[in-house]
């Protein structure tokens, strides 16, 4: 028995070194159940599994939100005792932006998107992540591919994004953009048959042939990471696979993805000038077009009378 009372073994490794084995203090259980994985299709071709997290095994009745609270608990000290109730210490966590214990608890994914989004998501650089290799193995033929009615029109106001739907015209013609690129990938197999390196074949793929990777984050990045990918500012095709991570991360640690709702998803940032426009009831202070725009859209989530 150790000083907390668990039961403990000793098995030797060597001369001079042994390892002690403790028991846990109560039954653990697979936060995922005893599945090998969970897994939400997106889209035609599209999906996100989890397979596996950290911590895997939890107490019975618990979630991985404990291993934020027991990480917290070390590091403020006694202090915590006071704090009773995990749930509690998790929203003080997220409140004051206490990053570390999020940190504690990790996720692996794997995940299959068009080319396009995975170029988008892989600038969060903050995972580990090892991608199918077209130097190595064939490109499987799937393809992304809109309905009519999803192609977007280029925005007005915003240079990376497209708001409303297009003339149905139009949309015909970009599908048919689509066919022509797909009809490489008859050429890019036969070349690769013929010899040509598997390396050099792929450079005449489109970027809307689907790659797949194992994609591996702790908590407080991957929450940074959906913060940013499920904001209806995000493009559409990057959002779907957000919000997907986000149904399977929030099995695992329901107390933390309620806190981040609150206090993050859901809330919002006031800069200096919003606030003092809000004390004084003046106009922003401000001839930036954007961050007046900005303004205008926080007052209407805000409930306030627009400016003149």
């Amino acid at each position: 028995m150790d000083d907390a009372g668990r039961a403990t073994t000793m098995i030797e490794v060597g001369e001079e070194v042994s390892i002690r084995r403790v028991a846990p203090e109560s039954a653990l259980a697979d936060a995922m159940g005893g599945a090998a994985r969970w897994e939400i299709p997106v889209d035609e071709h599209g999906f996100v599994a989890l397979v596996d997290c950290m911590p895997r095994l939890v107490a019975a009745g618990q979630t991985a939100d404990s291993a934020i609270v027991q990480a917290a608990r070390v590091s403020y000290g006694q202090g915590t005792k006071k704090i009773s109730e995990d749930r509690g210490l998790i929203r003080y966590l997220m409140r004051h932006r206490h990053s570390t214990p999020f940190e504690m608890v990790e996720f692996k994914f794997h995940v299959a998107m068009p080319v396009f989004v995975a170029r988008q998501w892989i600038r969060h650089r903050t995972a580990n992540v090892n991608e199918y290799s077209a130097r190595y193995s064939i490109v499987p033929d799937r393809f992304w591919r809109p309905t009519v009615d999803s192609v977007r029109a280029q925005s007005k106001s915003n240079r990376q994004g497209g708001e409303e739907p297009i003339d149905a015209g139009t949309a015909e013609r970009f599908l048919g953009l689509l066919d022509r690129a797909e009809e490489n990938y008859r050429e890019y197999l036969a070349l690769t048959e013929q010899g040509v390196a598997r390396e050099l074949a792929r450079a005449a793929l489109p970027v809307s042939v689907f790659t797949e990777w194992y994609w591996k984050c702790d908590l407080h990045n991957i929450l940074h990471f959906l913060s940013l990918r499920i904001d209806p500012h995000a493009q559409r095709e990057i959002r779907v696979y957000a919000e997907a991570m986000y149904r399977l991360v929030k099995e695992i640690v329901p107390l933390t993805c309620e806190a981040f709702e609150d206090y993050r998803l859901h809330a919002m940032h006031l800069t200096r000038l919003e606030i003092e426009a809000i004390r004084t009831g003046a106009a922003l202070d401000t001839e930036n077009r954007r961050e007046q725009a900005e303004w205008e859209e926080k007052r209407v989530r805000l409930g306030l009378e627009p400016t003149a």
